[in-house]
């Protein structure tokens, strides 16, 4: 899976959306939003729709028998990407529907008023919201990690703050702002000691580096498609086979069913119960197609690269007297920093104008821009397609924006 030998061929031309209208190459800095799709991926889609389409778990036919094969198939290479198991994942909507099915599920079995949820400073809304409206429905309460000088989730403030009231820790694996990433290990090791479930939102992790579920020692895992080069629309919750046999339905309808009667209904057993209705077939198996791409480029080759674009820009942005870098040095594949005077969006707007497309915002992580004391920030981040040439294009661009804004002159 790690073999670096991919990355010796020209891997943007496997990417159709890296190329603007005009045919001039567009320095696409946004994948921690989403990544842009190679060619495998998109050929995936159009075969799967087109040729190969038909139903799955429910036709007789041929077609449906191979187009179930093919969507199972997809479920065991997605868990596999994380050293996990087909009967341990579950298909859904997103990392967002992802957290959404944990907490309206196992959150509702398990926790009552007076246990507490431990969340960190720098998570995504999405790993915020859900957790508040459990508290709210159930009486929990929720703590809040700081962060360390070098915005960090401070492990040994986590440690001091776990109590036997926690029942469930859930933290980013790596930040979307950041780049910070957890020892999720240590993590894991410190819910579990106090009898805690451990959470992790794998969303900018899974494109950044190797991830091993068993090793990590962790509860619940959940990752997005499209920030791993697939389509949108899809994405994945793997959790324990023992938690998840425990975990009751949460949707009904078809598929998540054993026996309808209107005095009462029986649901499936494993993974399915989760998955009501006709599943995402097209999106699973495009996925998959996305995890193959991956996997023969190397998520440890990636990351190698990426990191020396992350090194770079870190290191030329600080020179600057009016530039703040946030995050650790060792941020996985995105970089985020403000200019004095200068709104992000203003910088964005000036860049889009050079092709160089940079995100400028809160990052739907706005509990963390009021701990930088910022509104916001403009944030760089790489993919595997990602090169010098784009870092270039980026300073480049900064220095114009400087100049406009009577800066650097």
């Amino acid at each position: 899976m790690n073999a670096p030998t991919a990355l010796n061929r020209d891997l943007r031309a496997d990417f159709p959306g890296l190329v603007t209208v005009e045919g001039k190459p567009w320095h696409y800095l946004d994948t921690a939003a989403t990544a842009q799709k190679p060619r495998a991926v998109i050929e995936a889609m159009t075969r799967a729709l087109g040729e190969d389409y038909a139903t799955v778990h429910r036709g007789v036919y041929s077609r449906s028998a191979d187009m179930t094969m093919a969507y199972e198939a997809a479920r065991r290479r997605v868990a596999a990407l994380i050293g996990g198991k087909e009967d341990e994942l579950v298909f859904t909507r997103g990392a967002t529907e992802a957290i959404n099915l944990v907490a309206k599920t196992w959150g509702r079995a398990n926790l009552k008023a007076g246990d507490r949820i431990l969340l960190s400073q720098l998570e995504h809304h999405s790993n915020i919201v859900p957790w508040q409206m459990l508290a709210q429905e159930v009486g929990a309460d929720i703590d809040v990690v700081p962060l360390t000088d070098d915005h960090q989730i401070d492990l040994d403030a986590a440690e001091a703050m776990l109590t036997e009231q926690h029942k469930i820790v859930a933290l980013a694996h790596v930040s979307n702002v950041l780049g910070s990433v957890l020892d999720a290990k240590r993590a894991a090791d410190m819910a579990h000691k106090v009898g805690a479930k451990l959470l992790l939102d794998g969303c900018q992790a899974v494109a950044h580096m190797p991830v091993d579920v068993a090793a990590l020692t962790c509860d619940f895992y959940v990752f997005s498609a499209h920030k791993l080069y697939g389509p949108t629309g899809i994405g994945a919750l793997w959790a324990r086979a023992d938690i998840l046999a425990d975990m009751p339905a949460w949707e009904g309808g078809g598929a998540m069913i054993d026996r309808v009667t209107f005095e009462g209904t029986t649901y499936g057993s494993g993974v399915q119960r989760f998955e009501a209705g006709t599943p995402a077939i097209t999106e699973a198996i495009t996925f998959a197609a996305a995890v193959d791409y991956v996997s023969e480029v190397g998520l440890g080759a990636m990351h190698e690269a990426e990191a020396k674009l992350v090194e770079r820009l870190r290191r030329e942005l600080t020179a600057m007297n009016d530039v703040t870098v946030y995050g650790p040095a060792n941020s996985a594949g995105i970089v985020s920093f403000t200019i004095d005077d200068i709104h992000p969006h203003d910088l964005g707007t000036i860049l889009d104008e050079a092709n160089v497309a940079i995100r400028a915002g809160h990052h739907c992580a706005q509990p963390l821009m009021d701990y930088l004391g910022v509104p916001a920030t403009a944030r760089a981040s790489f993919g595997l397609y990602s090169t010098q040439e784009d870092v270039t294009a980026l300073l480049d661009g900064i220095a114009r924006t400087r100049k406009i804004f009577g800066k650097g002159i």
